[in-house]
């Protein structure tokens, strides 16, 4: 039998092909197109006109449009709201041909997702299943500390202000004021005699 279509798309990972407006992230409609295209050459779409040879359907309000795109006989229909760059309904009177192209080239993109392609995208997901997520940012590694006098691991604490010190903070200080590191327990016994810098 052979493979799923829907599958072999829906495994592409498109995340580096995507770009974030207004928190929503959108896919490259030429990029997904050419995409689905090289897999599926006999692939097409359709642009639904109104019953006046529109491009965009209205309920004398605001508007929206219709695609459809067709893989392997299959076709898939969507509907979108011709919007603003804030992502809401443009009033009808204020609807532009190119707000309405940008309207039909968004839906024929989700109407591509729809077959596979990017269609995690639309369910808020980063990668596809069965991708694995990129490699996240190597962790900064915690630096440790240590009490030059004793060897005592230098933990955060709180000063008599109430004020959290961390350990890199206490260190920094300790070698300004005393050219090497040590534990308040050493800084106590440096300050009364006991050890010498």
């Amino acid at each position: 039998m052979s493979e799923n279509y829907f599958s072999k798309l829906n495994s592409i990972n498109v995340s580096d092909k995507t770009e974030k407006k207004n928190g929503l992230t959108y896919l490259s409609w030429a990029w997904a197109w050419g995409e689905l295209k090289k897999l599926h050459p006999d692939a097409n779409y359709t642009i639904y006109e109104n019953k006046d040879g529109w491009f965009y359907h209205t309920d004398g309000l605001t508007c929206w449009v219709k695609t459809g795109v067709t893989v392997n006989g299959i076709e898939h229909i969507e509907y979108l709201p011709v919007m603003d760059f804030k992502n809401r309904s443009i009033p009808l009177e204020n609807v532009t041909s190119y707000d309405v192209n940008k309207a039909i080239q968004r839906s024929l993109t989700k109407a591509i997702g729809r077959h596979g392609l990017g269609l995690f995208l639309y369910a808020g997901e980063d990668v596809p299943e069965g991708v694995e997520e990129p490699q996240k940012k190597a962790q900064v590694k915690e630096v440790t500390y240590t009490c030059s006098h004793c060897g005592k691991t230098i933990e955060p604490y709180y000063n008599d202000e109430g004020k959290k010190i961390l350990p890199a903070k206490h260190a920094a200080g300790s070698k300004v004021k005393f050219g090497k590191i040590f534990c308040l327990d050493c800084i106590n016994e440096y300050v009364n005699g006991g050890i010498h810098a």
